[in-house]
């Protein structure tokens, strides 16, 4: 894996810098409102990447039981546009973490400008579908830094 593709850790999570290409954008060259959801789910990806958890290592059991994260609620308040080759920033934040759910604060930014704000609560699933217990190991390495 390269890790340069997968942004940074920090003292509060996780950045990755992202850049905005045509696909991203409607036809006047501002970045098309469903797309972010695009960034935002790369922060998290590459966030547990970091991490040492691996979505293929959830599924596969690796950490206890086989399990994966689905997104359950996510409320996003869209503040200021992006546009086409703008390069953003991407930043990924535990807020809460529970035996069944992670909630995380999520921005996404432009030269110190916040152009988004999400909140995202993640569920523990079974392959299944079904709730699920987070398993210790992957709780341990979630926990948010000030607990």
């Amino acid at each position: 894996m390269n890790s340069e593709l997968a942004g940074r850790l920090t003292d509060s999570g996780h950045e990755l810098d992202v850049r905005v290409y045509f696909e991203d954008t409607d036809f006047s060259g501002v970045v098309y409102h469903a797309r972010y959801l695009h960034f935002l789910e790369r922060g998290r990806s590459d966030f547990l990447r970091l991490k040492g958890i691996g979505h293929r290592e959830l599924l596969d059991g690796a950490f206890g039981e086989p399990m994966s994260f689905a997104v359950r609620r996510m409320e996003i308040e869209f503040l200021r546009p992006a546009r086409v080759d703008d390069v953003l920033l991407v930043e990924t934040r535990t807020r809460q973490i529970g035996g069944a759910r992670v909630l995380l604060d999520q921005t996404i930014s432009r030269s110190g400008e916040t152009l988004i704000e999400a909140n995202v609560k993640i569920a523990v699933i079974s392959p299944a579908g079904k709730p699920m217990r987070m398993p210790k190991d992957v709780l341990a390495v979630l926990k948010p830094e000030f607990d």
